[in-house]
């Protein structure tokens, strides 16, 4: 049973940073690529980023490109996401996922590609 355990969220200033950590076991990590997606109040879960399972090359939504890096570990099966130059649009419950597929970058920033998700943590930014 795969599981993916987020952490590092919190309250934050408009302009400051956070960094999250989703730390995974189950499945062979370092075979799937991960995603990160968020869920702001009223809205629908979005794409964020994601992260081939080599941690070669990296995919960005437009919302975050410059300001989000996301990385990967795979020796402690875990996945990053730095996010710096916070907004209060950043405001969402944010979420890891595993893609369903090995070795696949196959439609990365849909959801429905994923077949395991986090709990998720709460980033808050104030002004």
């Amino acid at each position: 049973q795969v599981q993916l355990v987020e952490s590092g969220g919190g309250l934050v200033q408009a302009g400051g940073s956070l960094r999250l950590s989703c730390a995974a076991s189950g499945r062979t990590f370092s075979t799937y690529t991960m995603g990160w997606f968020r869920r702001a109040p009223g809205k629908e879960r979005e794409y964020v980023a994601a992260i081939t399972s080599s941690g070669i090359s990296t995919y960005y939504a437009d919302l975050v490109k410059g300001r989000f890096t996301i990385s990967r570990d795979n020796a402690k099966s875990t996945v990053y996401l730095q996010m710096n130059s916070l907004k209060r649009e950043d405001t969402a419950v944010y979420y890891c996922a595993q893609h369903r597929s090995p070795y696949s970058t196959i439609n990365y920033y849909l959801p429905r590609d994923y077949d395991y998700w986090g709990q998720g943590t709460q980033v808050t930014v104030s002004s």
